[in-house]
């Protein structure tokens, strides 16, 4: 990661989130999340429905976003905010899901970020 911000979210135009003292936090479309950037190789693993089977994310972790995203095309962007490291991943059809994101070190130590995608919301 270039930047301390990962952002998952939709591959809509990803809109201004102030972290402020949060580790995350997060709008329709997209999370924003602390992460140890330019230390160390920052590791994120991504996880779809169903939400709650095994194997799944660390344990240990701590979950600093919980609640509905937007995904406009069905696809899952996950990136730094300044769109420099970037991968798109397909989850589905368009629209709402629950997602789960949980990190090893809350903050600015974050090495580690699952991000947990569940089934469309109806």
């Amino acid at each position: 990661m270039n930047h301390p911000v990962l952002a998952p979210g939709s591959t809509d135009w990803l809109p201004v989130l102030v972290l402020g003292g949060e580790a995350a936090v997060g709008c329709d479309t997209h999370v924003a999340v602390r992460v140890q950037a330019q230390v160390r190789l920052v590791k994120v693993r991504l996880f779809t429905e169903p939400i709650d089977e095994e194997p799944g994310p660390g344990p240990s972790f701590t979950t600093v976003f919980e609640g509905p995203i937007s995904l406009a095309d069905g696809r899952l962007v996950i990136g730094d905010v300044m769109g420099v490291t970037r991968f798109v991943s397909l989850i589905g059809e368009a629209g709402g899901r629950p997602i789960r994101v949980t990190v090893d070190e809350p903050g600015w130590n974050a090495a580690t970020v699952d991000i947990s995608v569940g089934p469309k919301l109806q």
